[in-house]
This record gives structure tokens, sequence and C-alpha cells, in this order.
């Protein structure tokens, strides 16, 4: 017997990859979208479907993370599979990529397997592992790329740990372009960025803080363009936040690599100056940058340079934040609070709303080769039901994570999510 069908009336649908922003409806059953409506008229919905009433909310795709960390397995006092999960279903998340940092770390096609298998069993949002790329994570020997591919695993990296020997790096691109596997790889000198707790300039030196120059983005991301240019390998730049960086990039871009840029909703909505009087909730990897890079990184975002935001997810327990800030554990949650941070940009006119959540679903899905990201016929009923304009005041308490250190602590953001549904599920409501 089929399922009675879900109707989604008089909704502002938001599909970016239609480029379609307007009233509408949609009509959901067994999981995928049946139908869709443009335009106020709703007489066409099926009269024996269960009615949600969007009364004028943003209805769109479910945003797409591509960077999640978790504790599990391993570290679960900070955060599990689980309330990590819960959390994506509060922030509209409906699919998250978890990173390979874990212990053990997920270098083996049976540690991809426990991470899929504890995600259906939790049955929540979309839950899909990165693998890494050397052994252990120690950047020395190559991972077993295929087997984990053929196991799951959406990408490989070796998350916050550059890859410094360069022979090594040069053999992934190329053994993983066999496989058709995207490398993704963060762009920090390890040498000059060792130690760093915050962005190298007059704040730093004032405030007496281990820093990092933005010279050392760039030089990694160089040679990582060179090498790609070399192997012909994908190249996926895990989180890009300084202006000189986004030179190479866009030259890198212009002579055709297969590249695409993330950049994180922290260094979207941050500056150095926001550490303020030591604040750890602050301290993030790559560290907080200038105002100049700032505002760069959301002109590359708006130009199209920058592909895709993450929220850098990095859940700490407060004993590894409550200390001397250059001693502190970097890193911030981010599940629940990257929509209504990335929906500032569209209210201060920076960036027309369905690019902006192209950044979000639409695009990550493309990299991914994912069903989800679309609001299309036959497409899986991964939706968020959001309200632009309502204001939201962020309660660290308030947070499902199990971990607290958010730096959006006390912001005043707009735009509440309503509701999550995956598969046509409702795993989430405000209600």
């Amino acid at each position: 017997m089929a399922s009675r069908p879900l109707a989604l009336i008089n909704a502002r649908l938001v599909d970016p990859a239609s480029a379609y922003d307007g009233p509408g409806a949609l009509l959901v059953r067994d999981g995928v979208i049946r139908d869709r409506i443009e335009g106020a008229d709703t007489g066409a919905i099926s009269q024996d479907a269960e009615v949600i009433d969007a009364r004028g909310a943003m209805l769109c795709p479910g945003l797409i993370d591509l960077r999640v960390k978790t504790g599990e397995p391993g570290a679960e006092p900070k955060e599990t599979l689980k309330s990590a999960a819960l959390a994506a279903a509060a922030g509209g998340v409906t699919s998250i990529i978890v990173q390979p940092d874990t212990d053990p770390a997920v270098d083996d096609p049976s540690v991809v397997d426990f991470i899929l298998r504890r995600a259906r069993d939790i049955g929540l949002v979309h839950v899909y592992p990165a693998g890494a790329a050397t052994k252990g994570l120690k950047g020395e020997r190559m991972a077993e790329i295929g087997l984990m591919r053929d196991a799951g695993c959406v990408y490989v990296t070796d998350a916050d740990r550059p890859i410094v020997n360069s022979k090594v790096f040069r053999r992934l691109l190329a053994y993983a372009r066999g496989f058709g596997v995207l490398v993704a790889h963060r762009p920090a000198d390890p040498w000059l960025s060792a130690g760093a707790a915050a962005s190298e300039g007059e704040l730093a030196g004032r405030m007496g803080l281990p820093s990092v120059p933005a010279i050392a983005e760039k030089i990694m991301l160089e040679r990582d363009l060179a090498l790609v240019e070399l192997t012909g390998g994908r190249l996926l730049v895990d989180q890009i936040t300084t202006a000189c960086a986004l030179e190479s990039l866009e030259r890198g871009k212009a002579r055709g690599l297969d590249v695409t840029a993330t950049t994180s909703i922290n260094h979207l909505s941050f500056n150095e100056v926001d550490i303020g009087d030591y604040r750890t909730f602050c301290k993030v990897d790559p560290p907080l940058r200038s105002e100049d890079d700032r505002q760069a990184v959301i002109e590359a975002l708006a130009s199209g340079l920058i592909d895709i935001v993450v929220s850098a997810h990095a859940p700490a327990p407060a004993e590894d934040k409550r200390l001397p800030y250059d001693e502190a554990a970097p890193g911030a949650v981010g599940l629940q609070t990257l929509l209504p941070a990335l929906l500032a940009l569209h209210h201060e006119g920076r960036m027309e709303l369905l690019d902006l959540m192209a950044k979000v679903t639409s695009r990550p899905a493309e990299l991914l080769g994912l069903k989800a990201g679309r609001l299309a016929k036959g497409a899986p009923a991964d939706l968020v039901l959001c309200d632009l304009n309502a204001p939201l005041v962020v309660d660290p308490a308030a947070l499902k994570s199990k971990s607290k250190n958010t730096p959006f602590d006390g912001r005043r953001l707009q735009g509440v999510v309503r509701a999550t549904l995956v598969e046509g599920r409702q795993v989430y409501s405000a209600d």
C-alpha cells in the first residue's frame, strides 16, 4: 500500500538548480518529489495529501555540508554521529560528510562501513564518510582509496593535516584520478603555520599570540595547483581564507584545472578582531583573518570563484576550550548556525538568494554526484522550510551538539528553520 502523500503549499520555492525563486508547492510521496507546482495556484495538489502550509516561508533543498567533524569513533564525549545528526537536522542540513580524523582513522573500508551502518541505525540525516588520503593521516603512504570508494566514501582527505611530501601528494592525485576520486587538501605551509594560534599582523603581535602569515596558504596552494596540472587530478581546496591565495586560485581555474574551492562560514562571518579578549570560541583552524581578507572571500564567493560554503563543524568540550588562548583546541560547532549565518549575506545585499543557496545545495551535490540538492520531480525529498526574516539570537544551550563551542554565541541573526525533511520524513520541527 502506497504511503499517504505530503503536500507543502504556499511556499517560496528556492531552487538554485533550476534558477527558480517564486511561489509554489511540492507534492512528496515515497521519499521523493512527485510534483512541483509553480505559482500561487495549488489546485492540482492531491486532495488526499497531508498538508503543511509554509505560510510564505522559503522551501529549498536541504543543505549539504561537506566538512563535519564528529568524535565517533574514539572521542564520543565531543560528538557522536547521533548528536551531529540531530544538530544537522535542526539546522536544515540533510547531508553531512564526516571527516576521517577519528580514532581509529577512516583509512580502511571497515571503518567506512561502520559509519554508514551507524548512520542507517540512527535514521536522521544522510551521513557520508570522507576517507583518509594516507594511512593513519600521517602523510606517508596512501590509504586504500579504491576499496574505500567502493565501500562508500565520497572523497579522500587528511582533514586538518597538510600532506607535506610532494611525491606522496603527486602519487595521491594520480592514483585517485584513476578511480575518479576527489582529493581534498588544506592549503597551509606546515612550517610557517606550526603552533600558530592567530593570523600574523598587528593584532596578534599586540596580544602576544603565535601566528601564521597569510602567505602560508598561498605557498601550499601554488604547490597543489602545480601538481594538479601535472597529474590531471581533481582537487577540492579545503577552506580558502586569504586574498593572496584567491589570486592563485583564480589563475589555476583560468588554466582549466579541475579545482573546486570551499570556505567556511566562520571566515565569512568573523575577522581577527573578534578574538577580542582572548575568546577561545573564536579560535578556529585556519585562524580568523583580517577584515580585508574576509571581504575578499565574500567577493570571491559572490563572483563564483569560491564554489561551496561549509560549516567546518568541529566540536570541542569545555575543558578543551577554557584554556589560555594559545593552548585551547581550535574549532567551532556550526551545523545549526550555518544557514542563518549564511543568510546574513542575503539580508545585507551581498548576494542574491539563489546564488547563495547554490553554495550549500546544488553545487556540493554536483561535485559529489548526489541526487539531492534540487527541487525536481524524482529528486529525493530532502527539504528545509525556513522563515527567512524571523529573528534569532544564538543560544549555545539550545544547540543540539554535545559541544557548545560557537563563536556565534549571542549573535543576532535572521532565518529560523521551521522543519527539515529527509526522504519525505520530518526529522526536525521547530514546533
